[in-house]
């Protein structure tokens, strides 16, 4: 049974903001602002795509402030953009921008309400201008249907283009070796003195992370496009990230390349249905857990760490893990329905008075309890509705694709992939939060909300006719 939600505005609260003082003086401006682009030649979505690319491009080599001054920029132009649409185009509404939409709100109280303002800003800020980057990147998205400009294969084929920088440093580590940069390594493990590649990230749980969709992303770059030098190039690609994470020895990593992997073999084998036996599915099934278990059984270091996840407190970084842990579940204990605000310096200035004697961190090392931490059991549930929604609507807009013999279809196969290596992965690390890792997130959940059916709502994204003959 499929409910449909009346999003609009009861008739009183219309006519009263029509006839309000407010409304006078919001479409004043929003009308100065469409007359102010259409003879801007610097606002457009080619610019704001331009900086999109930019920031995909470089998000490897750049600090995190670096990261975050030019996605504000980028949101900047957004909110200008939304300002000066023209408000009888068809929409960008999604199913996906309703649990977003509600989250936002949630996250919003609950820094109204945090007992450290201050610091939830600055998360709810950061928030904010991720959310304002999906809209970005489904909006241009959106436009690959429409445009002569393919916007989701150029920002696709950024991300996979830096990595392959960033794979070529991680493998020269593996062969000639790097220093540590940290305690990574259980003193007392015999994986001690082994090389865990970070590349440019300087984290290899990170590098972990950042790598996971450009495994099944490459994958399906492959196959869907035309020239024969860049499906080369997307499918090395891949093979290299696949290489990277392994030496990463993250066992996070481990663990979201194995759920992905599952994911891709297994929607790939659905979307060729048609042309393979009917066994295909089920060997699938059973190969893959096989293969995974043939590879931690005949490689000797990854054995040993694959073996860590599971000894407990007898691995320390499990031991660190497991009492973060219940000083975490302690502050939600506290504050469970709002939680104390987004934002890593809130947690940083409340968790001190829940940690255990020697056990200080930076974050939650679960991204569900960090999500419940910051904005309760509220966000929570709202956050996971976001994510099945994400992969209701990819599954069947797949289904759509297939029926319809669009090759275009196999992003959202290598996107829900993706999504499922980063969850996996985010279960037991919070490497998720950083920019190299939140902007890839909301990278392959605009790729799914990209194909999703239109609402008739308001939009802008008709707006690009203009914007091709300013282009022009």
């Amino acid at each position: 049974m499929n409910l449909k939600l009346n999003l609009q505005a009861p008739k009183f609260l219309e006519q009263w903001w029509q006839r309000s003082q407010m409304s006078a003086l919001f479409n004043g401006l929003t009308k100065r602002l469409t007359t102010w682009r259409q003879g801007s030649n610097v606002v457009s979505f080619g610019l704001v795509g331009a900086m999109m690319l930019t920031l995909l491009i470089a998000l490897p080599y750049i600090s995190n402030n670096q990261a975050g001054l030019i996605a504000m920029s980028i949101a900047v132009f957004w909110v200008l953009l939304w300002l000066s649409r023209d408000r009888t185009s068809s929409s960008n509404w999604t199913p996906i921008h309703l649990p977003l939409t509600i989250y936002w709100s949630i996250a919003s109280f609950a820094t109204i309400l945090s007992p450290v303002k201050k610091a939830a800003a600055d998360g709810w800020v950061k928030l904010t201008i991720y959310f304002l980057l999906f809209a970005v990147i489904n909006c241009l998205m959106r436009l690959s249907e429409m445009g002569r400009i393919k916007w989701r294969s150029l920002l696709i084929g950024a991300y996979l283009l830096t990595t392959i920088a960033v794979c070529v440093y991680g493998l020269r580590q593996w062969v000639l070796g790097a220093e540590a940069l940290a305690t990574w390594t259980d003193p007392t493990s015999e994986l001690v003195g082994i090389t865990r590649v970070y590349s440019f990230l300087n984290n290899p749980n990170l590098l972990a992370g950042y790598l996971m969709p450009a495994i099944p992303l490459g994958v399906v770059g492959a196959m869907h496009w035309r020239n024969w030098g860049v499906k080369a190039a997307a499918a090395l690609v891949s093979i290299a990230s696949f290489i990277c994470i392994r030496e990463t020895y993250s066992r996070g990593g481990f663990i979201g390349l194995c759920a992905e992997g599952l994911v891709l073999v297994i929607l790939l084998t659905y979307w060729w249905g048609q042309k393979l036996p009917k066994w295909s599915l089920p060997v699938t099934l059973g190969g893959i857990p096989a293969l995974v278990a043939l590879a931690a059984i005949a490689i000797p270091t990854v054995r040993s760490r694959f073996a860590s996840i599971f000894s407990g407190r007898g691995d320390s970084s499990n031991n660190f893990r497991l009492n973060v842990w219940f000083s975490v579940l302690d502050m939600i204990e506290h504050r469970p329905i709002l939680g104390i605000g987004p934002g890593n310096k809130a947690f940083n200035q409340i968790y001190p008075a829940y940690q255990r004697s020697g056990f200080s961190a930076l974050g939650a090392y679960s991204v569900p309890l960090e999500i419940a931490s910051e904005s309760g059991l509220v966000g929570l549930a709202c956050y996971s509705w976001l994510v099945v929604v994400v992969v209701q609507q990819g599954w069947q807009n797949l289904q759509r694709l297939r029926q319809e013999r669009k090759s275009e279809g196999l992003w959202i196969i290598g996107a829900l992939s993706s999504i499922a290596g980063l969850v996996a992965h985010g279960l037991v690390d919070t490497v998720w939060y950083r920019p190299q890792v939140q902007i890839l997130w909301w990278l392959v959940i605009a790729i799914v909300a990209s194909f999703c059916i239109q609402s008739p709502e308001v939009s802008m994204s008709e707006t690009e006719s203009s914007d091709r003959s300013n282009e022009n």
